[in-house]
């Protein structure tokens, strides 16, 4: 396995500056984001290192060229927006940015492309898969054509008000992944498999590792914190973030060892990702950077 971070938590940093910064702290690899350019539309998003809308052949030499320089592979490209958003014009722009990547990952050599399946909060589980019939074969179709690998986080989105009460994000759960696999079987659509929204729904984040391990095609590592008095005080109805805190690995409740040891199990040996959401770590860059170290330090007992 190689390890890495995801490139949100550095956004402020150039591209350049942030993979110098990945190479001078012993990492393998980054997820790089995405996003167009522009206003974010929610913490953590926004981000972009890479600018899919100026990726040629010369701009992909130089990207491929400036990582092999500092020994930095690219896991994934990474844009997580809503696809299957009510708004029928913002889910085209959405699906559109995504065959970009797409496009890019191609000419970058990069395999895999992350992302989230997408909701409308407002409909339940049965009628969001018919949403999902129709917009996804032809995203996964485009991805085949490219020889592109579509991994999809299992975070479920629905922290804020406006994300209530389905979320806007569909592919969560074991029941649901076998539902989804099942209408889409292609080898080219799978996960990003993230343990912490496994842990503040209250699910196993061990057994599906070795039910999925075909369709894992990235990790990322970030942790969760629930906080049990809280909890008592809300319920599993509330917001989640009025409970539960994200937190860097070894902080909150994840047990990484049988994490990463089950991943040995299944003989995963791709890319791993720290997540970094940590707002006790956010007063300033150095701050950020010392979470990412700190992240690494903890995650080096495990993966090396």
């Amino acid at each position: 396995m190689k390890l890495g971070f995801v490139s949100a938590i550095l956004g402020e940093l150039s591209f350049e500056d942030m993979i110098d910064f990945a190479s001078e702290n012993g990492f393998e690899c980054v997820e790089v984001c995405c996003w167009p350019k522009g206003k974010a539309e929610r913490r953590y998003a926004g981000v972009t290192h890479i600018n899919v809308d100026e990726v040629d052949e010369a701009k992909a030499s130089y990207i491929k060229g400036y990582c092999a320089q500092r020994g930095i592979e690219i896991s994934a490209l990474a844009y997580y927006p809503n696809t299957m958003d009510p708004d029928l014009e913002k889910r085209a722009v959405y699906i559109e940015h995504i065959k970009k990547l797409i496009k890019a990952a191609k000419l970058l050599g990069v395999g895999t492309v992350n992302t989230f399946v997408g909701r409308d909060p407002h409909k339940n589980v049965d009628e969001n898969i018919e949403i999902f019939k129709e917009v996804w074969p032809p995203i996964i179709a485009f991805a085949e054509e490219y020889g592109i690998r579509i991994g999809i986080e299992n975070c479920p989105m629905l922290f804020s008000n406006d994300e209530w009460p389905g979320g806007q994000n569909l592919m969560t759960t074991p029941a649901i992944w076998r539902r989804l696999f099942e209408i889409i079987p292609s080898k080219n659509f799978g996960l990003n498999y993230d343990p912490s929204h496994f842990v503040w729904q209250q699910m196993d984040y061990i057994k599906p590792l070795y039910e999925f391990k075909d369709r894992i095609f990235h990790v990322h590592y970030k942790d969760i914190k629930v906080y049990p008095d809280k909890l008592r005080e809300v319920g599993i109805m509330a917001t989640p973030l009025q409970y539960m805190s994200p937190k860097l690995p070894g902080l909150g409740d994840v047990d990484w060892g049988k994490y990463v040891s089950a991943l040995t199990d299944i003989g995963y040996d791709g890319y791993t990702c720290i997540e970094v959401e940590d707002k006790a770590f956010e007063k300033n860059l150095d701050d950020v950077k010392k979470s990412i170290i700190l992240s690494r330090n903890y995650m080096r007992q495990f993966v090396i």
